[in-house]
């Protein structure tokens, strides 16, 4: 097995809190590692039928960092120029450069993290369904959300280019 001296390691005696943050980390890590080395049109190319993009899936992360993040747990977040209930997230086509989607999902991260750090893992929020949900399921639902993603985009990666992978080599 090789691995990444830098890469973000889940502790293997570490609280719950700082494991379940790490996690997000290493699959937040590799989304954007997905997506170095590739031109504009590469990264905005549908590979799917569904239209499924490597942008579109950093589009879409960002969205939901800040929806479950932030606005669960009463905060405010920046405005959006698109509907992501309309789907508008899944896509890079409203507009946006790379360079602002990218910036996006770096500011979503920063705030998700901002409330990881204020909150105890039993604290309560609503849901954008209103259900009542703690950070710690709010954690655990990133983890699996940018994880589902990240293999999304390891297989769309796989096939722009043939880079593989689900973490950056060391």
């Amino acid at each position: 097995m090789t691995t990444n001296p830098g890469a973000v390691r889940v502790p293997y005696t570490g609280g719950e809190k700082e494991s379940l943050h790490a996690s997000l980390n290493r699959h937040r890590d590799a989304v954007l590692w997905k997506l170095e080395g590739l031109d504009d049109e590469r990264l905005r190319r549908p590979m799917t039928p569904s239209g499924t993009s490597l942008l579109g899936l950093v589009k879409h992360l960002g969205s939901v960092e800040y929806g479950w993040f932030r606005t669960t747990f009463g905060y405010g977040t920046e405005p959006l120029w698109f509907d992501p209930f309309a789907g508008e997230d899944m896509s890079a086509d409203q507009g946006e450069t790379t360079a602002e989607i990218v910036d996006f999902y770096g500011r979503a991260r920063t705030a998700a993290d901002d409330t990881i750090a204020e909150r105890s893992l039993d604290d309560l929020g609503t849901s954008w369904s209103g259900a009542t949900v703690s950070l710690r399921w709010v954690l655990i639902r990133m983890v699996e959300e940018t994880a589902r993603h990240a293999g999304h985009m390891d297989i769309v990666r796989e096939l722009l280019d043939g880079t593989a992978g689900d973490h950056r080599p060391g």
